[in-house]
């Protein structure tokens, strides 16, 4: 239970007071002559005006977004044709795959596709695989570039290198399916991310 903060007295009220305490005889005069004088009443406390506007009480001090649980961030970004390559099982003989991600093995030929549209590198790609299974070749390079990053000022992001992102694709479907063995990134020194290595089948 709260105590309660005294009130004071109203003039009325000290003015009744005053009247009574002169017409009031002491009991014990000289014990009352040597007492220390009476302490003075209390400063009369103004009385809250209950139409006046109260003022909020003081907030701590606290920082915006200091109970939030933090949480680790997160990128969902799909993964690129190099990443999807590598998690490809192996078809080809495990001692020439080790070489051919290493870049120890020199292409028997390579196309270069960078700088055409879609529709002009996929016939360009069928004809080139095509030709060089005929011919026996092995292992060819293929060169898509890394693509251009243009201008993004939609809300989707846009791809970069839709070439790079097509080329294995079409290696994976007939016609060249049944022609092209494994498709791996190449090695820096033959283009890096943007080109790949086809090893094709013995014709």
């Amino acid at each position: 239970m709260t105590r309660r903060r005294p009130r004071g007295l109203s003039p009325e009220e000290r003015a009744l007071w005053d009247r009574i305490a002169a017409s009031a005889a002491p009991l014990h005069p000289r014990a009352a002559a040597e007492a220390d004088p009476a302490p003075p009443l209390p400063p009369e406390v103004p009385r809250a005006d209950p139409d006046a506007p109260r003022e909020p009480p003081a907030l701590p001090a606290f920082r915006i977004g200091q109970s939030a649980t933090r949480l680790p961030p997160r990128i969902d970004l799909a993964p690129g044709p190099g990443e999807r390559l590598a998690a490809q099982p192996v078809r080809m003989d495990r001692k020439a795959h080790r070489n051919l991600i290493r870049g120890k093995i020199e292409p028997e030929a390579r196309i270069d596709l960078h700088g055409l549209t879609l529709a002009e590198a996929h016939p360009e790609l069928i004809r080139f695989v095509l030709s060089s299974q005929e011919r026996g070749r092995r292992m060819v390079l293929v060169i898509t570039g890394k693509g251009r990053r243009g201008l993004d000022d939609g809300p989707i992001p846009q791809r970069r290198g839709l070439l790079r992102h097509q080329v294995p694709h079409w290696l994976q479907m007939p016609p060249l399916s049944h022609v092209v063995l494994q498709v791996t990134q190449a090695h820096l020194k033959h283009g890096g991310e943007g080109a790949f290595y086809v090893w094709l089948r013995r014709g």
